[in-house]
C-alpha cells in the first residue's frame, strides 16, 4: 500500500517522512480529522511521539521508526506515560506489515 518506496541496492528504502505521510494519509481516509505530528522535533519535548490520532473518543499514539533506528529512552518513557491514558500506543517500524497498521487504524465499533 505504501507507494513511497524505492529500491536501493536491491533493498526497499523509505524515509521517515514518507512512512509518516503514508500513515497520516490512511488515517485521513479513515476519517481521522484530528492528527498531530511534529514538523520539527527540535521544537518539541525530547522523545514526544511522532503521531497523535484522534477520532470519536479514541486516541492512537504512535512512534515511527525506520530500521536500524531504535527507540530512545525518552521516547520509551513518553509511550509509557501515554499508556496510562490509552491502550492504543504503538511503535511502528517501516518493516511492519502496513495492512496490520491499517487494521489498527480502522475505527472500533
Amino acid at each position: 500500500m505504501n507507494v513511497f518506496t524505492s529500491t536501493v541496492g536491491g533493498a526497499v528504502k523509505i524515509t521517515h517522512a514518507q512512512f509518516q505521510y503514508s500513515i497520516v494519509d490512511l488515517a485521513q481516509r479513515l476519517g481521522y480529522e484530528f492528527i498531530y505530528h511534529t514538523w520539527n522535533s527540535r521544537n518539541s519535548p525530547a522523545g514526544f511521539p511522532d503521531l497523535i490520532l484522534l477520532r470519536e473518543g479514541r486516541m492512537i499514539v504512535a512512534e515511527l521508526k525506520i530500521p536500524p533506528d531504535t527507540l530512545k529512552p525518552e521516547q520509551y518513557f513518553w509511550l509509557l506515560e501515554f499508556l496510562t491514558v490509552t491502550e492504543d500506543v504503538y511503535l511502528w517500524e517501516s518493516t511492519d506489515d502496513f495492512d496490520e497498521i491499517a487494521k489498527i487504524l480502522v475505527p472500533k465499533r
